[in-house]
C-alpha cells in the first residue's frame, strides 16, 4: 500500500484528510419522507451521537428529470423515481430551515444537488461544500456547473471505474477546487461480494491530489471501519432515527447508536493506523518481565568455557544479559561457578 499523502480539504473550518480523524457524514437523504419535523429529529439525534456533518439531498424535480422518469422504478422502491422524490423531498423553504437548525446544533450541513437549479439554490443558501452523488459522477455539465462555484466538492464514485472518473476529476482540477473522492458501491444494500475496499487504495494511487473516503451502502459498520485502516478520511453512511421507519434507503441506514459507534471506533482505528511500529512507553513494564534473560542451563564450574548448550533464556527479563545477547555469551569463560538457572552477568564472564 502506498504511503498516505497528507492532502486535506477544509469545510466550514473542519480540516479533512489523513492527518485528521475521519469525518463521519450522516446522510439523511430522503429518509425523513418529506417531513421536516422528522428530519429535524434525525438531526437532533445525530448531534447527540457526536456527528459533525449531516448531508441532505436537494431535489427540484422539474429540473432534475423528464417525464420518462415517471416510468422508471428503482430496484429499492415500489413507485417511480419521479414519485419517490416527489413524495420524499422537502420544500426549498423547509430545506433552508433544516440547514439553519443543523447549524444551530453546531453541525455542518451540506447537500447533494441533483440538478443545475438545485446547485444554484444551495449556492443561495451559502453551503460550505457540495456533495455529488454517484449517479452524477460522470455528469460532466453538472460537475462543471458546481465546480465553477469555487467551493469544496465531495464526489462519490459508485458505478465508475478509474478511467471513467478521469474526465470528472479533470474538471475539478481545472477549476482549482479542493475535492474528495469516495469509494462507493451503489446497490442498496451492498453485499461484501461486490464492495471494494481496495477501491480506497486504487483511488489514492490514481488521484494523488484527492482526499479519499468511503461511502458505504452495506449493512453494518464493518466495511466503513475497515476503510479507515486503508486511508479513508471521510465515512458516509445513510442515517435514520429508526430503522423501523419506511423508506427506500432505510435498509442500509444506521441509527443514532450505530452512528455513535462509527464515530468513536473510526477515531480509534485512525489513531492505531498512524502509530509507528515501536515499543511504546506503556509496554516497557510488560517487556521487563515478558522478555528472557540469559541463565545457566546446568551447574557450571569456574573457568568453564561456555558452550551454546550450557545456557538458555528464561523469564523474567530482570537479568543483566537479555535473550537478544545470547550469542555474545557463547565462548566466554566463567569467572565464578554458577548453578542452574542463575541469571548471568557480564561481570561473570571473561
Amino acid at each position: 500500500m502506498p504511503p498516505l499523502l497528507q492532502n486535506e480539504i477544509t469545510i466550514a473550518g473542519r480540516k479533512i484528510g489523513p492527518a485528521h480523524p475521519p469525518l463521519v457524514i450522516a446522510e439523511i437523504g430522503i429518509n425523513h419522507g418529506g417531513d421536516l419535523a422528522v428530519a429535524k429529529e434525525m438531526v437532533r439525534l445525530a448531534a447527540g451521537a457526536g456527528c459533525e456533518m449531516v448531508k441532505h439531498q436537494t431535489h427540484i424535480i422539474e429540473d432534475e428529470m423528464t417525464e420518462e422518469a415517471k416510468s422508471i422504478f428503482p430496484p429499492n422502491a415500489d413507485v417511480s423515481i419521479w414519485h419517490v422524490m416527489e413524495r420524499c423531498a422537502l420544500s426549498l423553504d423547509e430545506e433552508a430551515e433544516l440547514k439553519r437548525y443543523t447549524e444551530s446544533l453546531g453541525m455542518i450541513w451540506i447537500s447533494t444537488p441533483f440538478s443545475r437549479a438545485a446547485a444554484d439554490y444551495l449556492e443561495g443558501l451559502d453551503v460550505p461544500a457540495y456533495k455529488i452523488g454517484s449517479g452524477e459522477a460522470d455528469n460532466l455539465p453538472l460537475i462543471r456547473h458546481i465546480a465553477r462555484k469555487g467551493k469544496p466538492v465531495i464526489l462519490s464514485t459508485g458505478m465508475q471505474t478509474i478511467d471513467t472518473l478521469r474526465a470528472s476529476v479533470d474538471i475539478l482540477d481545472a477549476a482549482g477546487v479542493p475535492y474528495a473522492l469516495l469509494e462507493c458501491t451503489n446497490l442498496y444494500p451492498s453485499p461484501p461480494e461486490i464492495v471494494s475496499l481496495r477501491g480506497v487504495t486504487d483511488l489514492r494511487e490514481a488521484f494523488p491530489k484527492a482526499v479519499v473516503g468511503f461511502s458505504d451502502h452495506s449493512i453494518g459498520p464493518e466495511m466503513a471501519l475497515a476503510s479507515v485502516a486503508l486511508g479513508a478520511a471521510i465515512l458516509e453512511r445513510h442515517y435514520t432515527d429508526s430503522r423501523y421507519r419506511k423508506g427506500p434507503d432505510i435498509i442500509n441506514s444506521m441509527d443514532p447508536a450505530e452512528l455513535r459507534f462509527l464515530v468513536d471506533r473510526s477515531r480509534e482505528i485512525w489513531i492505531a493506523a498512524n502509530n509507528p511500529k515501536s515499543r511504546s512507553a506503556p509496554e516497557e513494564d510488560v517487556y521487563r518481565f515478558a522478555r528472557g534473560s540469559v541463565v545457566a542451563d546446568a551447574d557450571l564450574p569456574e573457568g568453564h568455557v561456555i558452550r551454546e548448550e550450557d545456557i538458555w533464556a528464561r523469564r523474567p527479563g530482570s537479568g543483566e544479559i537479555a535473550a537478544y545477547d545470547f550469542d555474545k555469551v557463547v565462548g566466554k569463560r566463567l569467572l565464578r561457578a554458577v548453578t542452574r538457572n542463575t541469571q548471568l552477568k557480564w561481570g561473570d564472564l571473561g
